[in-house]
């Protein structure tokens, strides 16, 4: 593990693997080791993450992934973001009395892609059969893992609330009546059996990927539709709004989903190359930050300095402001990106980045889109701005009740990459399925119930993810995987990690483990989809002269203890095959292992 005083990356020429959890690390070590590939690794790293921190993922929730695949040659972007439901309409949730989507409940819920995602992985690019990969989520959910004191504590805060309003929910995480103690031994006997049962249709298939194919039809098409689709038939319950309202995901909405790969949308930074999920995540925002900053000077920056701070935060509210203008479901939208990623619009909007932090959402003006920003300005400013802290991200700060999410990274020793970030589904998102033994999701808060823009709620549509993995090439060949869980802070510590490691030279471990910062600046993804114009959120391990030398140029600076901000992991592969990773210290989850 990454110690606070720990500077070197772990080494390895076999394999590297990376997670916010200790266990799933030690398991992708082991699949490794069993002759699985990244991608056999990272599916059982990623079902054990369910089990293991179900305050942060769960199989309702959702991913995207980066993948370079030796055998293909090529970076892909594996979607497992589901849609609405085709009962999703603006109409509808109005016809509710809402104007923002709840951020728990049964109307938050879109189609879980998570089981579909990783399933699609295991068929297409790993080698291992489904047991192998399954088997080792199976004995923690069954035979039961030391429960985190953060999970512990969000079940406590819950409780009255789960005994009151989501009775099953209080059944799966409070058996004896209270929520487990930290370190107590905690299972989840429901979903072990749910797992088995898949296992058992599955293997009644002659065939690797006939089980795999007959995994993702139990679950889409099968009896855990079924399950699903009874409990939301009849379930009406309590959400955000304060108010009971009823699910609109049906089985038939089940029955249509499937995962698919894309191709990533990728931008040039000196010797690298960023590739990035598409603007149904917030990924290009990193690469049009890094646009904005490709002619500033920041290697002659400190690192850990207010100069190199203020540039980054104020190139990042650009990007973020055009994310709320521009970005959604290219698939229902027409989304600019050429254009947001092009020299000539960065060249200009480089111009606004000025010694003074600005306190205004200014997104840029693009030929045919006028009254689409027009629009989003309007709705925004409707919003006030807001000390109250948004309903999922970023440890919030160091809330024990708000959802989160998971990352992992792994390299084999065949040059296979993984980064891949799963979320939703937490346990506080809606209540706990009988006879399944998990949740659904709540990523429908993304949307807005105003008509007309590429974020309006509307059936089939994915809703614009936080979730965003990275990988990125040197001198285009694949070099590193890197991620964080934290919501729309994601591409914020990512950024900061990144060009501390290529402005600087910083190892993985030391660019990890420098002051963390992020902008609240613009308005959240999530729920009550507040903002703090020119906030910062930034330790104090900055120092108290760069944090007074930021306030001096025009930043507000809320201030967090030192390691407790962002939780950042990393891979990669150096040209002779050596193979680094490094996992953050903070809140003493995550771990690095490799040989």
């Amino acid at each position: 593990m990454a110690g606070f005083t720990t500077r070197p990356e772990i080494l390895g020429r076999f394999g590297v693997v990376t997670s916010t959890h200790w266990i799933a690390s030690a398991v992708g070590m082991k699949i490794l080791e069993a002759g699985g590939n990244a991608f056999d690794a990272a599916v059982a790293m990623g079902l054990v993450l369910q089990v293991v921190e179900p305050h942060l993922n769960g199989p309702g929730g959702d991913l995207p992934a980066l993948l370079y695949s030796k055998r293909h040659g090529r970076v892909d972007v594996l979607c497992a973001q589901g849609p609405t439901p085709a009962g999703a309409t603006i109409a509808h949730y109005t016809g509710q009395g809402l104007s923002v989507i709840p951020g728990d409940g049964l109307l938050a819920t879109v189609i879980p892609g998570a089981w579909d995602g990783w399933m699609l992985m295991l068929r297409d690019y790993g080698r291992l059969p489904l047991r192998d990969v399954l088997e080792p989520a199976i004995y923690y959910a069954e035979q039961g893992h030391p429960v985190l004191p953060r999970v512990s504590a969000t079940i406590a805060g819950l409780l009255d609330f789960f005994r009151s309003e989501w009775p099953t929910s209080y059944a799966t995480w409070a058996p004896q009546g209270t929520a487990p103690a930290p370190w107590s031994n905690v299972t989840n006997p429901v979903l072990a059996e749910t797992w088995r049962r898949i296992l058992a249709e599955s293997e009644a298939k002659q065939g690797r990927e006939a089980q795999i194919d007959a995994a993702r039809d139990a679950f889409y098409r099968g009896f855990i539709a079924e399950k699903i689709g009874n409990y939301l038939d009849k379930a009406e319950v309590m959400d955000a709004s304060g108010n009971r309202h009823k699910a609109v995901l049906t089985t038939d909405d089940l029955a249509g989903y499937s995962a698919h790969i894309e191709r990533p949308v990728t931008y040039d930074y000196h010797d690298w190359t960023v590739a990035k999920a598409g603007p149904w995540t917030q990924g290009p925002v990193f690469l049009q930050t890094l646009a904005l900053l490709k002619t500033i000077d920041l290697s002659s920056m400190e690192p850990n300095g207010a100069y190199f701070t203020h540039h980054i935060v104020e190139a990042m509210k650009l990007a973020f402001a055009d994310r709320e203008v521009y970005y959604g479901d290219p698939d229902f939208a027409q989304i600019p990106l050429e254009t947001l990623l092009s020299d000539a619009y960065n060249t200009e909007r480089r111009t606004l980045i000025t010694a003074k932090a600005s306190l205004d959402l200014r997104p840029g003006v693009i030929d045919g889109f006028s009254t689409q920003r027009a629009q989003t300005l309007d709705l925004l400013n409707r919003l006030s701005a807001t000390d109250q802290a948004v309903y999922e991200p970023t440890m919030a700060h160091l809330s024990e009740k708000r959802g989160d999410t998971v990352h992992i990274d792994v390299i084999d020793h065949e040059g296979n990459m993984v980064s891949v970030t799963p979320s939703g589904g937490w346990l506080q998102s809606s209540p706990t399925i009988p006879g399944l033994g998990f949740c659904l999701n709540s990523r429908a808060q993304m949307f807005w119930l105003e008509p007309g823009l590429p974020t309006s709620l509307e059936p089939g549509k994915r809703p614009r993810t936080t979730l965003t993995p990275s990988l990125a090439l040197y001198e285009g060949q694949p070099r590193l995987v890197f991620g964080t869980p934290g919501g729309d802070q994601q591409d914020q510590w990512q950024l900061a990690f990144f060009l501390r490691h290529v402005h600087h030279g910083l190892n993985l471990q030391e660019a990890i483990d420098a002051p963390l910062f992020h902008s609240t600046h613009f308005p959240s993804s999530f729920y009550p989809r507040s903002r703090e114009p020119g906030m910062i959120m930034a330790e104090t391990s900055f120092g108290a002269g760069v944090l007074d030398s930021l306030r001096a140029r025009g930043h507000r600076i809320t201030e967090a203890e030192p390691w407790t901000v962002g939780r950042l992991t990393a891979a990669a592969r150096m040209p002779d095959g050596l193979l680094k990773a490094a996992a953050t210290p903070r809140l003493m989850q995550a771990y690095a292992i490799g040989r």
